[in-house]
């Protein structure tokens, strides 16, 4: 049906379905089990090019990588030209492409001129891609929006900047900044996208369902599909679009007994990458993610809470009824 592989530059990614980006969730430990669960690519939580300057020793523990977990793409944000494609080339060792983000809606990022801001300046967001091009041998691929707000919807004509620049392919989110992630995501704008470039276009926004996956590629003929918040607490939704685009069959849905299981798997990783304290502290979001809509996941986040150690967290899953 719609699985194929899919060639960024000189990287060719064994399918098309690929984990998207989002910070507090996809750091090692769970882009190692979404890579198991056959996600075509994955790629880090970003990291500011000035931090990486500024040596900020946070950005270590975003930027750690393992060969199992490749592809895997780093995504780096920034507005100054010469600082993105510096830090590229120092961090781009383990790394097989170098994702842009210019579509961060996050007041933080878009004040300081950067994220979603660039699209509104694509005379400077021209700069910034097309010195990283040219400075790395890696493909460079870049993530933005359908536009600023529904006043600038420039998508198109920052998707034709961004293939003059040289970048490898786009990702496209059907929303504005303005949206946030709010409202339903625009596919025709996608199409719109794929339409009027030759690079790979890959769709991001609703993909919460395997059938979406398949519905988005029939309705705006991308090459690829990013799949960001659907993934939360359901690595699983990776593997169930994989078998829908190939078979039209999505498989299973996850039993409780192997959310367990996944829990305690992730929680492991997490404990191995970051250490029990600040691992056990990140779980708790995750565990609510893989909880919900679990019969009684509202008492259980209650005691989330309350748990710090490896044991808390093991008792507490092993409590989930089955």
């Amino acid at each position: 049906m719609f699985l194929k592989k899919l060639k960024i530059g000189a990287l060719e990614l064994e399918n098309n379905v690929v984990a998207a980006p989002m910070a507090g969730v996809t750091d090692l430990a769970y882009r190692l089990i979404l890579r198991d669960m056959g996600a075509g690519l994955v790629t880090t939580e970003m990291v500011s090019a000035k931090a990486i300057l500024y040596k900020n020793k946070n950005n270590e523990i975003i930027l750690r990588t393992d060969k199992r977990g490749r592809p895997v793409a780093v995504q780096l944000f920034g507005a100054d030209p010469m600082i993105m494609s510096a830090m590229a080339q120092k961090i781009c060792g383990p790394f097989d492409a170098i994702d842009v983000n210019m579509g961060c809606p996050v007041p933080k990022i878009v004040n300081n001129g950067e994220g979603s801001a660039l699209m509104k300046d694509p005379d400077r967001a021209f700069k910034v891609l097309e010195m990283m091009c040219r400075v790395l041998e890696k493909p460079v691929t870049v993530k933005f929006r359908k536009g600023f707000d529904d006043s600038h919807v420039n998508a198109v004509e920052f998707a034709k900047m961004a293939e003059s620049a040289g970048v490898a392919a786009v990702t496209v989110h059907g929303r504005t900044r303005q949206q946030m992630y709010s409202g339903e995501a625009d596919w025709d704008i996608i199409r719109q996208v794929k339409e009027a470039v030759s690079i790979p276009v890959i769709g991001n926004g609703d993909i919460k369902e395997p059938r979406d996956a398949a519905r988005m590629m029939e309705e705006t003929g991308c090459d690829g599909v990013a799949v960001g918040r659907g993934i939360k607490g359901d690595p699983w939704l990776i593997r169930r679009i994989i078998s829908y685009l190939e078979t039209g069959d999505p498989g299973k849905e996850p039993s409780v007994r192997e959310r367990k299981d996944m829990i305690l798997r992730h929680m492991e990783l997490m404990i191995k990458y970051k250490g029990e304290h600040m691992g056990i502290l990140e779980m708790r979001k995750h565990l609510a993610w893989y909880t919900q809509g679990l019969p009684g996941s509202a008492k259980l986040r209650a005691a989330m809470n309350e748990m710090s150690t490896a044991e808390d967290l093991t008792r507490l899953t092993e409590q989930i009824p089955e």
